[in-house]
């Protein structure tokens, strides 16, 4: 017999409780090309009856002896793949162990949710009660927690979906099948700390023991802003002709914003549009940019003027990678989370606004919050119609400043949180700019404007902006956390008075 602690190559564990979509999960890695195991469906072949069935029968006791059988066999010869556990395979401590080498993913459902699913489908043994279930609910999510190494959702969209993973020490982990080849496009502060992960001259050995897929290709831009043109999108371009990439290869972007924006505009328009999985190290990117599909480098006259929509075909953010930003980039990212919860209200207004620190270690939590905010917004709108409007509070003023200072002087996300208190004050909501406001300075970030920006600059760049119309720019007001409303033609005298005030001491 095998040894049970020895696995093979590196799997992913799918972990969660029922209803949660493992078996969804399963079937679209299946499709994708990876070879599955489902240990639910294979014990109802070895029992020859439906689970609830048995379990009715013989007992919970013997159930989880014979799940536990299972489970046990399958991780122990697991050999790459994909695997999904039933939601109570977990209880068994052998099986707990079994995981070691592999690595576990945690898809989470609310238990609202997987009631409606599960009594829809029927057959599940314990999914009479409600209150019941509710209790296990909450019992079994901190072993989720505890053993996951990463979480799921689903991200969907018009155009199809893509997971989305939030975890520590994922950073190009192969968590999902991607097609063909790896290109890699990275700016040079990220290739400095990552290099043997997305170098084609990296220890294949190594690699291979961590799960991460070998690089045939990497591409490197300078950081920040100046590198989203298209002249540098051009050279990326030529430089992936060059190094032969095919239609059946991938696009890798593993950087901030920047590189994702430039590297899936390069992957939108290379032979007319390859894969590309977003890889997002900094934190505007983990918790917004990296996910719905915008792509675009900037022009010298605004920011983000010439794009595509291009789904990722996986998102894959390793908060662990937040520990190596500057203390300054990591604050500037807190506005993207800041914005979001100011859209949320509810529990992730109440979790953001009484954070006293930006800690890496402690935000994976609030990422995934996020991440999965905006992506339901996206899959109410994917092309910026209507509700995902709602997404560019604050970024109307903020991209101005951008544009208005030469993309030089304000860090994107410290633009945004000047922006995000003209648009407080444009929604008379005097009280919570004043709250916004101490939480950017409570975090180190600016809260006036410098008095060599012109005010003109700013006006002209708001005109300009790439969702007006011909009657002009639209802001998305907020007077309460919860309830944007976008679209609002505002006074250019109340927008430039909302400017003004940006330079004078703020509470």
């Amino acid at each position: 017999m095998e040894a049970l602690n020895e696995p093979r190559r590196y799997s992913v564990v799918f972990i969660g409780f029922m209803g949660a979509g493992k078996s969804r999960t399963l079937r679209r890695a299946r499709a994708a090309g990876w070879e599955v195991a489902d240990t639910d469906a294979m014990l109802e072949d070895e029992l020859g009856m439906p689970i609830a069935e048995y379990f009715e029968r013989e007992g919970e006791a013997e159930f989880r002896r014979r799940e536990e059988e299972v489970a046990l066999r399958v991780l122990g010869r697991a050999d790459g793949g994909a695997v999904a556990l039933g939601g109570g395979a977990v209880l068994s401590e052998r099986t707990r162990r079994a995981l070691s080498g592999h690595a576990v993913v945690w898809l989470p459902v609310s238990s609202e949710v997987a009631w409606e699913r599960v009594t829809r489908k029927g057959g599940r043994p314990l999914a009479n009660d409600r209150e019941a279930f509710e209790r296990l609910h909450a019992e079994r999510e901190s072993l989720y927690a505890e053993l996951a190494s990463a979480r799921m959702f689903w991200a969907e969209s018009a155009s199809g979906d893509y997971p989305a993973f939030v975890g520590g020490g994922i950073l190009m982990a192969d968590l999902w099948p991607l097609p063909g080849r790896r290109f890699s496009i990275t700016d040079s502060n990220v290739a400095a700390i990552y290099g043997n992960a997305i170098d084609p001259s990296g220890d294949a050995e190594d690699l291979e023991r961590r799960g991460v897929r070998p690089a045939a290709g990497l591409i490197e831009i300078a950081p920040g802003e100046g590198s989203k043109t298209m002249a540098e999108a051009e050279r990326v371009l030529r430089e992936l002709a060059n190094e032969g990439m095919t239609r059946g290869d991938h696009i890798a972007a593993v950087g901030g914003g920047v590189v994702g924006d430039l590297a899936g505009f390069c992957a939108a328009t290379y032979q007319r549009g390859v894969p590309v999985a977003q890889f997002p190290t900094s934190l505007v990117a983990q918790v917004d940019s990296a996910y719905g599909g915008k792509t675009g480098v900037d022009i010298p006259e605004a920011k983000n003027y010439v794009g595509a929509y291009h789904q990722p075909a996986a998102v894959i953010a390793d908060v662990a990678a937040l520990a190596t930003l500057p203390a300054e980039e990591l604050r500037a990212g807190f506005t993207e989370v800041l914005k979001t919860a100011l859209l949320a209200g509810g529990e992730l207004w109440e979790r953001v606004r009484a954070l006293e620190e930006i800690n890496p270690a402690a935000l994976a939590d609030i990422v995934f919050a996020c991440a999965r905010f905006k992506a339901a917004v996206v899959a109410e709108d994917e092309r910026d119609t209507g509700r995902r409007q709602i997404l560019n509070l604050g970024h109307t003023v903020g991209h101005a400043i951008e544009a208005a200072s030469g993309y030089d002087r304000y860090r994107h996300g410290e633009a945004v949180g000047l922006g995000l208190l003209a648009a407080l004050r444009l929604s008379d909501a005097a009280e919570l700019r004043a709250e916004v406001a101490e939480a950017l300075a409570r975090h180190e970030l600016p809260t006036t404007l410098d008095d060599d920006v012109a005010a003109e600059a700013i006006a002209a760049a708001i005109e300009r902006d790439k969702k007006a119309t011909a009657e002009g720019p639209r802001f998305v007001l907020l007077a309460e956390p919860g309830s944007p409303i976008t679209g609002e033609r505002v006074d250019p005298a109340r927008v430039r008075a909302a400017v003004d005030e940006l330079r004078q001491a703020t509470p």
